[in-house]
C-alpha cells in the first residue's frame, strides 16, 4: 500500500492526523512520517505491517497516539510548509514592482461568483425547486468562504492568528 492511504488507515488510532494528510500538496511527506512513526513503535519494516500490529494491539495503538503526539511539531511543519512562505511572497512581488493579477481576479470571480447567486436566489427563489435553491445556498457559501479566506490571508485574521504565524515562523527557521 502507498503511504498515503496506510496513514489513513492509522489515523483511526490518532485522529488528529487527518489534518497533516490531507489538503496539502505536502501530504504525501507527512503520510511518509506518519509511517515512519507506526514503523518505529511497532519495529516493523513495512508500512502495511504496522498498520496490522496496531490495528491488532491496542497497547501499541496506545503507544503509537503518544509518538504521534510527540511528533507533532515535525508534522505541522510538513503539513504548513506549502504554505509559510505566501504571504512574504506577495510582499516581495509588491516590491519588486508586480501585482498578484491572479489572485486580483479570483477575489473579483469570487465576488461576482457571490453576487450572481444571492441575485438568481432572490430574483427566481420561488420558481426554483428547494433543491436548486439548497445547491444555490451552498455554492454562495463557498464564494462567501473563498472572500473571508482571501481577507483573512491580506490582513490576517486575529491576533491569534498572527502568533500562529510568528510560531509557524519559527518552526520553519529549525
Amino acid at each position: 500500500m502507498d503511504p498515503i492511504t496506510i496513514a489513513m488507515g492509522l489515523a483511526q488510532f490518532a485522529p488528529t492526523l487527518i489534518k497533516w494528510i490531507t489538503g496539502s500538496d505536502k501530504a504525501e511527506a507527512a503520510a511518509g512520517k506518519v509511517v515512519e512513526i507506526a514503523q518505529a513503535v511497532t519495529g516493523t519494516t513495512s508500512g502495511d505491517a504496522a498498520l496490522k500490529a496496531i490495528q491488532a494491539d491496542p497497547n501499541l495503538a496506545l503507544q503509537f497516539r503518544q509518538s504521534v503526539l510527540a511528533s507533532e511539531t515535525e508534522l505541522d511543519k510538513a503539513f504548513l510548509a506549502d504554505r509559510q512562505n505566501a504571504r512574504e511572497r506577495d510582499i516581495e512581488l509588491h516590491k519588486a514592482g508586480y501585482r498578484n493579477t491572479r489572485a486580483d481576479i479570483m477575489v473579483a470571480l469570487d465576488a461576482a461568483g457571490l453576487v450572481a447567486c444571492l441575485v438568481v436566489l432572490a430574483i427566481y427563489r420561488t420558481q426554483l425547486p428547494g433543491e436548486v435553491v439548497g445547491i444555490l445556498s451552498t455554492i454562495a457559501g463557498i464564494f462567501g468562504t473563498c472572500l473571508r479566506d482571501a481577507h483573512q490571508f491580506e490582513f490576517g485574521s486575529s491576533r491569534s492568528s498572527q502568533t500562529k504565524d510568528g510560531t509557524i515562523a519559527d518552526m520553519a527557521k529549525k
